[in-house]
């Protein structure tokens, strides 16, 4: 199952709305989410992995319920902030892409076994050892995809992931996420090449869903809005 759906989701936070009774149902493999700063975009990504709880509404994420499941929920979604330093908590390239393991009973011959494959897969095995926090930023955000790959989500939901990135390193995580990973994606961004990318983008504005389809035609109505004001 890879059906993600909200029924009638208001998020409030003290003096706002964040969103408004949004329903939506999606199934696509690579999700856009975009919209302006402050449209609900990512708050809509956090209630999908339980960091923002619903007002009133139900969310499902693969079935799961991310209040009443949360268990279950870390196990098949993965969240990756736009600034990898509040992700990447270890000492060492290595201990910090570990953690994730943590808790799921395997032997420590399995866990550096899984770090490894997880290291080459992102270019970082030469830096296994090094201070987590000494990476260049690009290989920051490698790691922290890297330490939420290696616990086998089903879902990754990236939160601006490029962000904080010059064009080349963005490149380099937007190729990775977006042709390389076969987990089902949701990408909110402000990036609009990204999300032409995607399978079905969605946006956002004053907490609600105004548009989606196939994103080529709601980038465009997207854009124009934006010209507009």
């Amino acid at each position: 199952m890879t059906d993600i759906e909200l029924s009638a989701v208001t998020v409030e936070f003290p003096g706002r709305t964040a969103l408004r009774d949004v329903s939506v149902h999606l199934h696509q493999r690579r999700i856009a989410v975009i919209g302006s700063n402050g449209s609900g975009k990512s708050t809509f990504a956090r209630t999908l992995n339980g960091l923002v709880t619903p007002t009133t509404g139900e969310v499902r994420v693969h079935g799961i319920d991310p209040v009443r499941q949360s268990r279950q929920l870390r196990r098949r979604v993965g969240f990756v902030f736009s600034n990898p330093d509040i992700q990447i908590i270890m000492p060492t390239v290595a201990e910090d892409a570990a953690f994730s393991l943590r808790g799921r009973g395997l032997s420590r011959a399995e866990v550096r076994e899984r770090v490894a494959a997880a290291l080459d897969r992102v270019g970082l095995s030469e830096y296994a050892d090094s201070p987590a926090h000494s990476l260049s930023g690009g290989q920051k955000q490698l790691l922290a995809l890297c330490a939420v790959l290696i616990g086998e989500p089903s879902l990754v939901v990236a939160d601006e992931p490029t962000a904080y990135l010059d064009a080349a390193n963005g490149r380099r995580i937007a190729r990775f996420l977006l042709d390389e990973m076969p987990q089902q994606l949701v990408l909110a961004t402000h990036d609009l090449r990204l999300a032409a990318r995607c399978d079905i983008a969605v946006r956002f504005e004053d907490g609600q869903v105004v548009d989606q389809g196939d994103p080529a035609p709601v980038i465009a109505r997207y854009e124009h809005d934006q010209d507009q004001t």
